[in-house]
């Protein structure tokens, strides 16, 4: 069911899709394996059509950004197929496992580009900020000192990130281009701008490929252990970096033996993604 067409139906959409069957762990591999080795295009479709339901589930979370479920739902539903294209059966996971990072990736460009005309969030600490800003503001007006201080607090962040970033929330889009009520003297953005033959088919191509590499580093990531992944996490993945000796502490090791266990799981994560 189309629902972008003028007879699309979200909740007849919604009650088809939980209808569909979910998939044994042992009917999904099958699936998985004669999609992967056979390019068997039936096994894809089976594939996306008993995930559908969790996208919706996904979609929903994401409804507080003013935009139709409907539209959410669809590009999640982009970011599945990518997933299920991109799946390898020999992962050992469950593929709604794999498929929920480019879900909410494909959801996540969606918003930042049509909340704003203008992009408002281009890195990974702006892109937090922005989805966690919405939710963390209690009123409509500017926020005070005090609760500047607490949400750049509470996410890590600079207040004067917070304050820049409540200034995009609340700017509202000029026009870039010359509507037909704008006289024959007026100006807009478009015509200060320089032409500029950048190839759209290398821009996707790049992004495809840094959201296959990441999605098969998280792949990689599962595969550790409780506490390597805990030291990854804390030592690579975020924003503030523990010491050797914080981690030794936690783990009542010696921080040499933090530093080893951290090497070996690099190690084994570099193995993984140069094998695969």
């Amino acid at each position: 069911m189309d629902l972008m067409s003028p007879g699309g139906n979200l909740e007849a959409y919604i009650q088809t899709v939980n209808s569909i069957p979910m998939l044994s762990a042992e009917r999904e591999a099958e699936l998985a394996n004669a999609l992967f080795a056979d390019d068997d295009l039936d096994a894809a479709r089976q594939l996306v059509f008993a995930h559908l339901r969790f996208v919706v589930y996904v979609a929903r979370s994401f409804s507080g950004y003013g935009l139709s479920e409907a539209d959410l739902i669809q590009e999640g539903n982009v970011g599945l197929m990518k997933a299920v294209k991109r799946f390898n059966p020999e992962f050992k996971v469950r593929l709604v496992s794999f498929a929920v990072h480019w879900i909410k990736a494909e959801i996540h460009e969606f918003i930042l580009k049509n909340w704003r005309i203008v992009k408002i969030a281009t890195t990974k600490s702006q892109r937090k900020l922005f989805f966690n800003l919405r939710s963390a503001k209690k009123r409509l007006g500017w926020m005070n000192e005090q609760e500047v201080s607490d949400i750049a607090e509470a996410l890590g962040v600079e207040p004067k990130i917070v304050r820049q970033m409540e200034g995009r929330l609340a700017s509202r889009d000029e026009c870039f281009d010359l509507t037909p009520a704008d006289d024959e003297e007026g100006s807009a953005p478009a015509q200060f701008l320089s032409s500029v033959n950048d190839d759209p088919g290398s821009k996707v191509e790049k992004q495809d490929l840094e959201e296959y590499e990441h999605g098969r580093l998280m792949v990689a990531y599962e595969g550790l252990d409780p506490r390597a992944k805990e030291i990854i996490s804390s030592r690579w993945l975020t924003e503030k970096k523990r010491t050797l000796h914080d981690l030794a502490d936690q783990f009542s090791i010696s921080a040499e033996r933090v530093r080893q266990l951290e090497q070996n799981a690099l190690k084994k994560l570099r193995q993984q993604l140069v094998t695969d």
